[in-house]
């Protein structure tokens, strides 16, 4: 029996073009390798899960196999890991001062990659300032971490920063077609989505997910199986929804959040979703502002059919309703009438932005 290796091992980058979502960092990288202008100090920052050690793990790399013709030499030995989150005592770093001078056997380079270097004490920090300084020519220390503030701004001006972004979630979709095709996973483009918002711009969060996923599903993601493993609102949901309030559905409206309640959701995060459903129809009105949709033509297809049963004051009216549900949300001492009372008031709105006229 074949033995399973979860997808964020399986899929990790080996190479600069492999890394989604950080060409500018990693175009960046090759282009310092290839004019040898690359500093002897980098900080890698930003959220948990978009690359930061698997770039540093990749530059290592490159950095010693550069001009060599066995490409498939990984020079191991002149790449050295250490986590300061259990090695973060001043002794830690003074053995990896004595460390530093020794020059490599084989490569040019001996590499640090420091991992969450943020957990250093200050003692250590102090200890390690000296050496970053004024480091051997031989070596190159690339930090991580995902809590740059914390990190003394004496270590910080000695490293050239590096700012990792979050993913977006069509970038994840699109990585996680290309692995289920691979995997021969059927799934809808929409439940692809919804795992990279749920993932939050974490590629690895996105990846451990998907796995959950296609065994739930029996390797068939499908947007209601996706949505209700993940416990999160499709935009369906939304979409019917707001159909009703559109036709002063009240009772439906009423029935439909009762039904979503039942479900578990979160009050707060229901409102949120309905005001971004709102305001993403709003965009889907002009054709300029389409693009800020983060979403699949077919579903722009259906925002933008929504969208024309309304007009902007309708849903410039509805939005700052859902807004404000929302801001005095945690402050309501009845949060499931707090909710009911704004869609009841969304549903009153008349298409000229007044309140339907009672009969």
């Amino acid at each position: 029996m074949e033995i399973f290796v979860v997808s964020a091992l399986k899929y990790r980058p080996q190479h600069f073009t492999d890394v989604v979502g950080q060409q500018a960092i990693t175009q960046t990288l090759e282009n310092a390798i290839d004019k040898d202008q690359l500093p002897q100090a980098l900080l890698f920052c930003g959220p948990r899960g978009v690359g930061k050690t698997t770039c540093a793990r990749i530059l290592a790399k490159k950095i010693n196999s550069a001009g060599e013709t066995d490409t498939e030499q990984d020079f191991a030995f002149n790449i050295f890991e250490l986590d300061a989150a259990s090695n973060n005592s001043v002794d830690d770093i003074r053995k990896l001062n004595d460390q530093v001078r020794i020059p490599p056997q084989t490569g040019t380079h001996k590499v640090y990659i420091i991992d969450e270097v943020h957990m250093l004490s200050t003692a250590a920090f102090n200890a390690f300032l000296k050496t970053l300084e004024e480091p051997p020519k031989h070596v190159i220390f690339i930090l991580a971490t995902t809590e740059k503030h914390k990190i003394i701004p004496t270590i910080l001006s000695r490293c050239q920063i590096f700012e990792f972004k979050r993913i977006t979630p069509k970038d994840i979709q699109v990585y996680l077609e290309g692995i289920a095709k691979e995997q021969n996973v059927q799934f809808e483009e929409e439940a692809l989505y919804l795992i990279g918002q749920k993932a939050d711009g974490a590629m690895r969060d996105a990846l451990s997910i998907f796995d959950r996923m296609s065994s739930f599903c029996n390797k068939n993601l499908t947007v209601a199986a996706v949505a209700e493993n993940l416990n999160i609102l499709d935009h369906s949901a939304y979409l019917t929804l707001t159909s009703k309030l559109i036709d002063h559905a009240i009772p439906d409206a009423l029935i439909q959040y009762n039904e979503i309640v039942q479900k578990g959701f979160d009050g707060q995060q229901f409102i949120s979703g309905l005001a971004t459903h709102l305001r993403d129809l709003y965009l889907s009105k002009d054709p300029k502002t389409v693009g800020l949709l983060e979403i699949g033509e077919r579903l722009q297809q259906q925002y933008a059919e929504q969208s024309t049963k309304v007009d902007l004051a309708w849903l410039t009216d509805a939005i700052e309703l859902a807004n404000n549900c929302e801001l005095n949300y945690k402050n309501s001492q009845n949060k499931r009438l707090h909710i009911e009372l704004c869609l009841m008031q969304v549903a009153s709105l008349h298409f000229n932005g007044e309140k339907k006229k009672e009969a």
